[in-house]
């Protein structure tokens, strides 16, 4: 069980709790703008302002891949990222410039299509403040079939509101599809003092966040998916010009 403090000692426990089931692993083209084929297909379930559409169903297979892309794709540069869910659109900036193999990967899966429809699986609302999101079928352990390391993790451990992040096992070495929206301000001393991805911030849509919070666990509790169903009916990449 999650501890119900946000303190920096209690958040050690939560911390262990994180980094076991923020599961992740975890082809290169070129141009500056990605999208999911699947845009097309979710017109009916985008919502009316204010309101959640009922979820499509989750898949029942996930896409692999052989490797990560290479990072130089996403270096050096920003991007801004739409989260197109049944309850709004999420909007991010993507720091190419400070998580490039994050970002490449972001990118690779957006225009593959690889979160179609998935559902955001996990909420917590005690010690930590998060909602997971990124498991093709919405089970705890989906991947990509890859894996890579952690880049510019926190030194002091925080991890404010709006902070997009990667998931991931004790594993350092295990991020690959699944991403954690921050949505309270929240402290995660990793016990393998590695830290988390921070690769985007929240620009847009953190009051759908609030929102599926605001509701909390489905059946109660402190952690499980949210009492409010929330999955990505696509995304789309673009590149911040100059």
């Amino acid at each position: 069980m999650l501890p119900r403090t946000r303190s920096r000692s209690s958040a050690v426990g939560a911390a262990m709790a994180l980094a076991l089931t923020l599961t992740a692993c975890g082809d290169d083209s070129t141009g500056s703008s990605t999208s999911s084929p699947a845009a097309t297909n979710a017109v009916a379930l985008v919502p009316k302002a204010g309101a959640c559409a009922k979820p499509p169903s989750a898949p029942t297979s996930a896409q692999t891949f052989e490797k990560a892309p290479d990072k130089s794709r996403a270096a050096g540069k920003t991007f801004t990222g739409t989260i197109h869910t049944n309850c709004g659109d999420i909007v991010v900036d993507l720091y190419g410039d400070k998580a490039p193999q994050t970002v490449a990967s972001f990118m690779q899966l957006a225009e593959k299509a690889y979160w179609k429809d998935s559902p955001c699986h996990r909420l917590t609302t005690s010690g930590i403040y998060v909602l997971q999101c990124g498991s093709p079928m919405g089970t705890p352990n989906g991947n990509p079939g890859y894996g890579y390391g952690v880049e510019n993790a926190p030194e002091d451990s925080a991890y404010p509101g709006g902070t997009l992040a990667m998931a991931r096992t004790s594993d350092p070495n295990s991020n690959g599809g699944q991403f954690f929206i921050v949505y309270d301000d929240t402290v995660i001393d990793d016990p393998t003092g590695v830290g988390y991805s921070i690769f985007g911030r929240v620009t847009k849509g953190m009051d759908i966040v609030a929102k599926i919070a605001k509701a909390g666990v489905d059946g109660g509790g402190q952690e499980g998916p949210p009492a409010q169903p929330i999955s990505i009916l696509s995304v789309a990449v673009t590149e911040k010009k100059a």
